[in-house]
């Protein structure tokens, strides 16, 4: 029988961050800041952010017009965390609409040091096209590739959205050291599906990161946004009558599986949690995949498709 774990001295205070947002940036980072501080001063010293904070969620549809929602990094959301991050001694976890070039656009997360200086960026790797996630038209697959970072206390790795839906994404992330896998999330349902699949597509989100928690020996943080969001054309008409509901649920997954903390559908919360971070070698040292990975076995992983008959 394996020995019963005690809490460690190897401990964390994680924050992630739910929030709706409303049309002007301005507005929507002034909020999100505030979330941060509060976060920072409950004690965290790595805060996430889900995902695109700064505006409506725009990829309802394929408008040229939302491009100029773009910011630069560094630019006005980073130095405003920077400012926070440096005050608190504590690591910002940003996630934005980037414009890299005139007609280079990503879905990124800035990782901003304890300094106040950004550690480094990754651009989201899986890029999603279904009705009302038209990501596609805006935004250019990640080149960054799946990194993690060493902070004071752990290292860390971020994958966005999309990406939480690919086992492969935090097992390269994990396999760099990363005990914490950050996800900033934005999705929701469609209202006229929510009765017959709601219940269904929660569940699979959920589990599907849960999963990754279990099979890397590591926790996941995923922060969600909430609200119903309503995108119009040019001429103020929606361009969905039913728009997007997001379903918050904002969660912390131990290395276990075992959901620590879920927030709710609709409510803007910080959510502050300490992590002992033996948790990670327990898992990894008694349910060892990692160890037992047939590493000499998964070249097919780099096809798209097994042909039988090749």
């Amino acid at each position: 029988m394996a020995k019963k774990q005690t809490q460690s001295d190897r401990i964390v205070s994680v924050g992630i961050t739910q929030m709706s947002c409303v049309e002007d940036p301005a507005i929507n980072r002034k909020k999100q800041a505030q979330l941060l501080e509060e976060a920072a001063k409950k004690g965290a010293k790595i805060i996430c952010t889900q995902e695109m904070f700064a505006s409506l969620y725009f990829c309802q549809s394929e408008d040229h017009r939302f491009f100029k929602l773009a910011e630069t990094i560094p630019g006005p959301s980073t130095d405003l965390f920077g400012k926070i991050a440096k005050k608190y001694k504590c690591v910002i976890i940003a996630s934005l609409f980037e414009k890299r070039a005139a007609g280079l656009y990503h879905n990124t997360a800035a990782i901003i040091g304890t300094d106040g200086n950004i550690m480094g960026i990754y651009r989201k790797m899986h890029i999603p096209d279904d009705p009302l996630y038209y990501e596609k038209f805006y935004f250019t697959p990640g080149d960054t590739g799946f990194r993690a970072w060493e902070t004071p206390w752990c290292k860390i790795g971020t994958l966005i959205c999309w990406d939480q839906w690919y086992p492969e994404g935090a097992r390269l992330t994990a396999l760099q050291g990363a005990e914490i896998l950050f996800y900033p999330t934005a999705i929701g349902w469609h209202p006229g599906e929510k009765e017959e699949y709601g219940i269904a597509q929660h569940q699979s989100w959920e589990l599907i990161q849960r999963s990754h928690a279990v099979a890397n020996g590591c926790y996941i943080c995923s922060p969600n946004r909430i609200g119903h969001e309503f995108i119009t054309d040019a001429a103020g008409k929606k361009v969905s009558e039913d728009g997007l509901v997001f379903w918050g649920q904002s969660f912390i997954t131990e290395p276990n599986g075992q959901v620590l903390y879920r927030a709710s559908e609709t409510k803007q919360e910080v959510i502050v949690r300490d992590l002992d971070l033996e948790k990670v070698e327990f898992a990894r040292t008694h349910w060892p995949f990692l160890r037992d990975r047939r590493i000499d076995a998964y070249g097919g992983l780099v096809k798209r498709f097994a042909d039988a008959t090749a």
